[in-house]
């Protein structure tokens, strides 16, 4: 399958990020112990789509929050203005880091942690029950993202929040939409990219790292490969069990295959 190029748009924000090796103190411990951190020395960005993908606990949603804190946004995610900490679990592996910028600055970035997506909303509801401008829920289509599914709330930040020429960081933007959501998304995502945006996703979803002008990191054993999209393990294995479920779910449930 042909990966088509898009027309171009404006340059990218970020061009590559480096590790640092005489900033590690601890590299007998994670993240530094992990082999997709260990191994890399510097990953090139796409100037519109960065996909990294990999098993969990590969370390792809660790660099990606890294990135997000080197790019000045909050570690649970939400944008520039967002300063709030429910729980202070994320790695220092930004402080081993150099992200190498264009001369470009977007006019807008925001980090979207699924896990965390949650306090995010709430944090919106108590900014807004306090003094000063419009209510910040205004920027995603005025409804509390509390009183709808963790679907529509996620379509509500893709479709009202975000701007022209944005830099977006985005960790597993798949966890809450169904297979048509993501085709919805990937047409979202191909009409920002249009308008100048750039986007690094952590992904699992065979459908959305699809899409055609993009790079995807794999992160493994080996360290951090990039791979076309039809030699990635999402693809084969989705296209193996799609291709004949009957077969697959036989090798699957067998009593050897389940111990018995």
């Amino acid at each position: 399958m042909g990966r088509r190029k898009l027309k171009s748009s404006p340059g990218p924000f970020l061009m590559h990020v480096q590790l640092l090796p005489e900033r590690i103190v601890t590299p007998d411990q994670p993240p530094y112990s992990l082999p997709s951190i260990r191994n890399f020395g510097t990953l090139l960005f796409h100037p519109r789509v960065t996909f990294f993908v990999g098993e969990n606990g590969s370390g792809k949603s660790t660099l990606l929050e890294s990135i997000a804190i080197g790019s000045g946004l909050n570690p649970e995610g939400g944008s520039r203005n967002f300063n709030f900490a429910t729980r202070a679990s994320h790695s220092r592996l930004d402080e081993a880091l150099r992200l190498a910028r264009t001369y470009r600055h977007p006019g807008d970035s925001y980090f979207l942690r699924a896990e965390s997506f949650f306090n995010v909303a709430s944090e919106i509801e108590r900014l807004d029950k306090g003094p000063g401008g419009p209510p910040i829920i205004g920027s995603y289509g005025g409804l509390s993202l509390h009183e709808q599914s963790h679907g529509e709330s996620f379509f509500a930040l893709f479709r009202n929040r975000f701007r022209d020429n944005g830099l977006y960081l985005m960790d597993e933007p798949e966890a809450a939409l169904s297979p048509k959501r993501q085709l919805e998304f990937l047409a979202l995502l191909h009409d920002y990219c249009k308008r100048g945006c750039q986007f690094v996703i952590a992904t699992h979803s065979p459908i959305i790292m699809a899409y055609p002008d993009a790079v995807i990191y794999v992160f493994g054993n080996e360290g951090i490969r990039q791979v076309p999209y039809t030699e990635t393990e999402h693809y084969l294995v989705t296209r193996g069990f799609l291709s004949s479920p009957q077969r697959s779910l036989e090798v699957l449930l067998s009593d050897q295959a389940v111990g018995e």
